[in-house]
């Protein structure tokens, strides 16, 4: 049987602590409150002997997670019950956290609980946007349908993000590789052939003498480097947190070049698709507005959702706020007009999604072609000129000689 450490209050108010064992969690809440004990923390011990191990994956991943969800959507649909589908999943998976976290809301759902209520207590795991469609979908009686659509929508979020991640991936490589030449070329070989220029007792070419006190500078102050990088570091990471400081810095990112295009065109995409899902599965849509709010990673996004959903409140409409914030793409607005008057938002919706995403693929197909000779330009220039400022005094030196 599982046990469950606590901390709490007693019916005197005074902080009490201790462990029980229970057939789940809400049994053990229930056997505390018999007990006039009000506890305001609990975990399995089990689960807290495992944190010990560092290595262990905290979250677990989109596709695992859009996985387990297809699973337990097809075994809804052919008509088994909620707790042998959520046993079942839960033995198929191959993630120990993931499995827990299924027993766990098993477990929840046998003493009588809602599987959406079961999932809010494992925030880390299951999302806002997670949770409410599962809650639409067991109040509605369409759970299967709506843990479909919620799949889909986990599934496309999760490609997109790889599809990023892989654009970046090579020019990531290509600096740290660059960043590493630069850094041995300025601790060792610059040195060396400093000394050697030394000895030609000639003017050097001022080319020359720059390389040579960068690498003075280099090798004397190399600290005083660093220590300004983590400061500059340090002072921007501050800014970035003050809600001022990243406003601005959000902002300037979306207008970066092609970086903030991919950034908007994205962001748009997994708005217009959540947006599209929710409404869909039945989510108001002030409610629906609130959760893809929190998927906007961009703090400029987020104010102008935010902004949005007040105007919604009001009695607005979905178009006209999106319109007076000045950031989203014309034709996400368009789409979203055109929704509200044939009464087919949801409809109008997944198509700028698609539209979106679409632009994100070939965003990135035409991002990568440039990334790749810009940074291989970029680091045979630094290099090309180190080797021009080495030959050009023994080219001087040859000539004078001859």
């Amino acid at each position: 049987m599982p046990r469950f450490e606590y901390e709490g209050f007693d019916a005197s108010g005074a902080r009490v602590k201790g462990a029980l064992e229970a057939p789940g969690r809400r049994v053990a809440l229930e056997t505390l409150r018999g007990r006039q004990v009000f506890a305001t923390e609990m975990q399995e011990l089990a689960a807290l002997n495992r944190r010990s191990f560092r290595w262990q994956r905290r979250r677990v991943g989109p596709l695992e997670l859009a996985a387990a969800t297809r699973q337990m959507a097809t075994l809804l649909e052919a008509g088994l019950p909620l707790d042998e589908v959520l046993a079942s999943v839960a033995e198929q998976t191959n993630r120990a956290l993931l499995s827990r976290s299924l027993n766990r809301a098993r477990e929840e759902l046998v003493q009588g609980g809602s599987l959406h209520q079961a999932l809010e207590a494992q925030p880390r795991i299951f999302s806002s946007l997670f949770i409410n469609m599962v809650k639409v979908g067991e109040s509605s009686g369409t759970l299967d349908q709506v843990l479909a659509q919620l799949s889909d929508l986990l599934e496309n979020q999760a490609r997109t993000r790889s599809r990023i991640q892989a654009a970046l991936t090579y020019p990531a490589l290509m600096g740290l590789v660059g960043s590493a030449v630069l850094l041995l070329l300025f601790a060792f070989v610059v040195p060396q052939i400093t000394r050697m220029l030394d000895n030609l007792n000639m003017e050097l070419p001022l080319m020359t003498r720059l390389l040579i006190r960068a690498g003075e500078l280099f090798s004397g102050g190399w600290w005083l480097l660093l220590l300004a990088v983590l400061l500059g570091a340090a002072v921007l990471r501050r800014y970035g947190r003050s809600e001022r400081g990243a406003l601005e810095l959000h902002r300037r990112v979306l207008q970066l070049p092609l970086i903030g295009r991919l950034i908007l065109f994205t962001a748009t995409a997994r708005l217009s698709r959540t947006l599209a899902t929710l409404l869909g599965s039945g989510v108001p849509l002030l409610t629906a507005l609130d959760i893809s709010r929190g998927l906007m990673g961009n703090r400029v996004l987020r104010q102008a959702l935010e902004n949005t959903a007040v105007c919604v409140r009001e009695g607005e409409g979905l178009a006209a706020p999106l319109q007076r914030s000045g950031v989203f793409p014309p034709l996400l607005i368009q789409m979203a007009a055109a929704g509200e008057k044939s009464g087919q938002l949801e409809n109008m919706l997944g198509r700028a999604a698609r539209s979106y995403e679409n632009q994100v693929d070939s965003t990135i197909a035409a991002l990568l072609p440039l990334l790749e000779p810009l940074m291989i330009l970029l680091m045979g220039s630094v290099v090309g000129a180190v080797v021009l400022a080495v030959l050009l005094p023994i080219f001087q030196a040859s000539q004078g000689m001859g």
